[in-house]
């Protein structure tokens, strides 16, 4: 029997692993079977009809052998220890699911024993889950690095996603402060499992039969190592082009455990912010890591990404939007992706003023600057007005408590990331 304060420990200790969030899934339920993974996708967020959806977030155990220095829960940390059983695991998620508690589950675990024993009892769990417990809601899976193939590839038939967390933006790093993982024993894993992603793609496997069909995750700590946004940013740029990952977590480094080798102050949530506005740009707007960092290799602090690049870039602009390509469009600053996209449809048809760009939810007191409407301006040809007035909306927009009375642009940008 699972008792109070173990669950406590457990799940208190998987706190610190963001790459949780998930979507994407298609598990649909079977005859007799519970959960369901089909709607909406199973996510610690808001889905865009506005629902929050909940998993259930827990260590197998956080007695680790390894001892990385930025870890709550490394050998020489002294912290309460906790496991608990794959069929401690099933009960709990099987009763708190039919409670409505979650919809789904994250399990990670620390290295306890060795790789492969713990790698091995993961499996274990979702396996029993799915065929036991005849589960058919979401399930990510954390992997642990030099664990078999075998193993890692079996458990890939079973979950939705895997994540292995890169956790440093650098081997040099790696090595200085979680001495046990190696480069290989990170990415080497993520590659297999991104082959075996696309053949069964190219193979046509049918869905419910598919390797990790919710695709991969993975997290990097901010701030913990010397390492600058530009750096950062290739391997996530590098990660998503060469292992298809689904996204790349940031998790801003908070001095929560005491070591020479770490800085004593944390990154601050404004770095991590940042870094998740240009990792955006990089997905969707087709922009080069180059691009978006300035001469010292690192993000604005002041401005947004895409503000900030416009800005260095003024000789682009402005753009006639009844005119401008797609890829121009997509640069303009309070232009986002959905935005672009209306815009080349609804020109088709007519000429497009600023009243029509309102109606289409673009932020015109960014836009303005940057555009013209069959050939009209509205903006500032200055570069230090149109710097302090964007300036001065980040700092508003920053300060504003999204609520359900925010305005669309607002709320549109925090749901989706677009700027």
């Amino acid at each position: 029997m699972l008792d109070a304060k173990r669950l406590e420990i457990l799940t208190e200790s998987a706190k610190y692993d963001v790459s949780c969030s998930s979507s994407g899934s298609k598990r649909v339920n079977s005859k007799g079977g519970l959960g369901n993974a089909s709607v909406g996708g199973i996510c610690h967020s808001f889905t865009p009809d506005g629902r929050c959806i909940s998993l259930l977030k827990i260590l197998m155990s956080n007695d680790c052998l390894y001892d990385c220095e930025y870890c709550p829960n490394r050998r020489s940390a002294d912290v309460p220890r906790a496991s608990i059983t794959p069929d401690e695991i099933c009960e709990l998620t099987i009763n708190f699911y039919k409670r409505n508690y979650i919809e789904g589950l994250f399990l990670s675990s620390a290295v306890f024993s060795s790789p492969n024993r713990t790698m091995e009892l993961l499996t274990d769990t979702v396996i029993k889950l799915r065929k036991v417990y005849n589960f058919n809601g979401y399930i990510h899976l954390k992997g642990i690095p030099h664990a078999d193939d075998a193993l890692i590839m079996r458990a890939a038939k079973f979950v939705d996603r895997m994540s292995f967390n890169v956790e440093l933006p650098s081997e040099k790093s790696l090595k200085l402060l979680a001495p046990q993982k190696t480069k290989d024993s990170l990415l080497l894993p993520m590659k297999k499992l991104s082959d075996a992603i696309y053949y069964d793609k190219e193979n046509k496997v049918k869905y419910s039969h598919r390797v990790i069909p919710a695709g991969q995750t993975t997290q990097m700590i901010v701030g913990a190592s010397p390492e600058s946004d530009g750096q950062i940013l290739r391997l996530t740029e590098a990660l998503y082009r060469r292992m298809g990952l689904k996204r790349v977590y940031y998790s801003s480094y908070i001095p929560v455990v005491k070591s020479a080798k770490l800085p004593q102050v944390g990154a601050g949530l404004l770095r991590e912010h940042r870094l998740y506005q240009a990792d955006w740009l990089i997905r969707f707007y087709g922009f080069g890591v180059d691009e978006i960092c300035d001469e010292n290799e690192n993000l604005s602090t002041e401005l947004d990404p895409k503000c900030a690049w416009a800005l260095r870039h003024m000789e682009l602009f402005p753009v006639e939007v009844n005119t401008a390509p797609l890829e121009s469009l997509l640069r303009v600053p309070g232009i986002g992706a959905r935005g672009a996209y209306r815009i080349t449809e609804a020109r088709k048809y007519t000429s497009l003023d600023f009243d029509n760009l309102a109606k289409m939810r673009i932020i015109l007191k960014r836009a303005k600057h940057f555009i013209t409407c069959k050939g009209k301006f509205y903006g500032s040809e200055n570069v230090s007005t149109v710097n302090a007035s964007l300036a001065l909306q980040e700092r508003c927009e920053s300060a504003e408590q999204l609520s359900m009375f925010s305005s669309p642009s607002v709320a549109l940008s925090a749901l989706t990331g677009e700027i």
